[in-house]
């Protein structure tokens, strides 16, 4: 199994930590915990550095709020130095993990995303009969601490680097739990699931297999070797990271494949109604909300843009109407940007 190693150097440079502190920033200026870092920006930044080098950096303590769309969820926040140690590990290690990710596992990485997963999610549903889908119960709160940290032992050779993963990776206290909110728990959780990846592809031998976040899906034209997969795949999960299934169920692809917010056939692309919902309950409260002024301009443009987006990757004529997103978009935007 290769290795990496000589991460500490890098990590510990200026140069990384000042990118890390653009990144952290990047249109976040208003922010309070931001306004209050950059009063001394460098001295500031400086100091975090040196706390690395010396090893007296210790993550802060978090602070939580909740959120609820799409769903009911815990998110947690630290502050804006801690944010910017989080961009320091990230920088060092993406190249790596671009290496070591598969082709097929499409969360974080530049050039994937949402709308590729999706996209081969169709092709892969054109030609097999059959799909597993798959996802992991409560992720990211269930990931055990000492089974993610010593996958990275297992992986890294530079003691200095996985003490500073160490104290990312055991920052919430108990033994599980790696925070929403974080952006390292982010590729942790993608790291950590490249576990199943390799499984899926080199033990089960399933050629029609891919992952964004904790969703997966396989395809095949054989419907009882895939139920013995979502078995092998139950038992894996379990003894290799202590982690149980959320739902996995074994279908016809003819009765559609739910990805990402979207339902897939053969030759057509819906929005899931769960979606389609939640997307008109909050564009019908935008004209409300700007009017309150709650919501700039760029913000209402950016929002109005981003649903445009989402619905135009489906067969979504009649819910763009019924959404009335260009009537909204005619009647507030122009308006306000000729004042």
């Amino acid at each position: 199994m290769k290795t990496w190693g000589n991460l500490w150097t890098p990590f510990i440079t200026e140069d990384n930590f000042g990118i890390a502190h653009t990144l952290a920033g990047k249109g976040k200026s208003k922010q309070k915990l931001v306004q209050e870092f950059e009063k001394d920006s460098d001295g500031n930044l400086a100091e975090l550095r040196q706390e690395n080098i010396d090893g007296t950096y210790h993550t802060s303590k978090y602070q939580s709020m909740t959120i609820y769309e799409p769903k009911k969820r815990i998110i947690y926040v630290l502050p804006f130095k801690d944010r910017i140690e989080h961009h320091a590990i990230v920088n060092v290690l993406k190249p790596y993990y671009e290496r070591y990710f598969i082709a097929d596992s499409y969360a974080c990485l530049d050039g994937r995303g949402q709308q590729a997963a999706v996209q081969r999610c169709m092709q892969a549903l054109r030609r097999n009969t059959f799909c597993m889908e798959g996802d992991i119960h409560h992720f990211y709160p269930s990931i055990w601490h000492d089974k993610l940290f010593n996958q990275y032992k297992a992986k890294i050779r530079d003691n200095r680097f996985l003490e500073v993963l160490e104290d990312n990776i055991y920052s919430f206290p108990g033994e599980r739990n790696i925070p929403i909110g974080n952006l390292t728990s982010i590729w942790h959780g993608n790291f950590h699931l490249t576990q199943l990846d390799l499984f899926c592809k080199h033990e089960l031998g399933i050629h029609d297999y891919l992952r964004y976040c904790d969703n997966f899906w396989l395809f095949g034209n054989d419907k009882a070797y895939l139920h013995e997969c979502r078995k092998r795949i139950e038992e894996f999960i379990w003894e290799q990271m202590g982690l149980e299934y959320s739902k996995a169920n074994v279908f016809n692809v003819k009765q559609g494949v739910d990805c990402l917010g979207y339902r897939l056939f053969d030759n057509y692309i819906l929005v899931r109604k769960s979606t389609a919902k939640r997307m008109k309950n909050n564009i019908a409260k935008l004209p409300e909300q700007f009017e309150a002024g709650e919501l700039t301009v760029e913000q209402l443009r950016s929002k109005l843009a981003s649903a445009s987006g989402w619905l135009q990757h489906a067969n979504a004529h009649n819910l763009a109407i019924s959404m009335r997103i260009d009537e909204i978009r005619e009647k507030y935007i122009p308006l306000n940007t000729a004042a």
